[in-house]
């Protein structure tokens, strides 16, 4: 959910990769469902191992597992307190793809905060219509 939120709303300023702790080979159709009714397709996408995720090209891995990382890292790490909706109603789904929504949002705000304007430099105007030197 986190990363197609992510890519949806933060593509600007946001390079995404899904991995995980505990991959599979699927996501649970009610994944898809609920995320679908915020007209976000997540495909067929599903939880890759942490394993193949490039760390050291990452500039920050948020960790909604609420496990710690099996590696090290000098990445910076933000961890995130969200429930595992996995065998639970419809409802759950739908709580927890808003909490991940509403977070995957700050996190957005944060990053372009976070940027530098660009200040393009205006071009120099002659308000005395004199002819230019060359």
């Amino acid at each position: 959910m986190a990363a197609g939120f992510a890519r949806t709303y933060g593509s600007d300023v946001l390079v995404v990769q899904s991995a995980g702790l505990a991959p599979a080979m699927t996501v649970s159709s009610l994944t898809h469902q609920v995320m679908l009714e915020k007209n976000i397709d997540i495909g067929d996408e599903f939880p890759k191992s942490l394993d193949i995720a490039s760390l050291p090209d990452t500039d920050l891995i948020v960790n909604i597992s609420g496990h710690p990382l099996p590696v090290k890292t000098e990445t910076l790490v933000e961890s995130w307190a969200v429930r595992d909706p996995i065998g639970e109603s419809e409802e759950v789904y739908r709580e927890v793809r808003d909490q991940i929504e509403q977070r995957v949002m700050r996190l957005i705000l944060k990053v372009r905060a976070s940027k530098s304007p660009i200040v393009l430099e205006s071009p120099r105007v002659d308000t005395r219509r004199r002819t230019p030197r060359q």
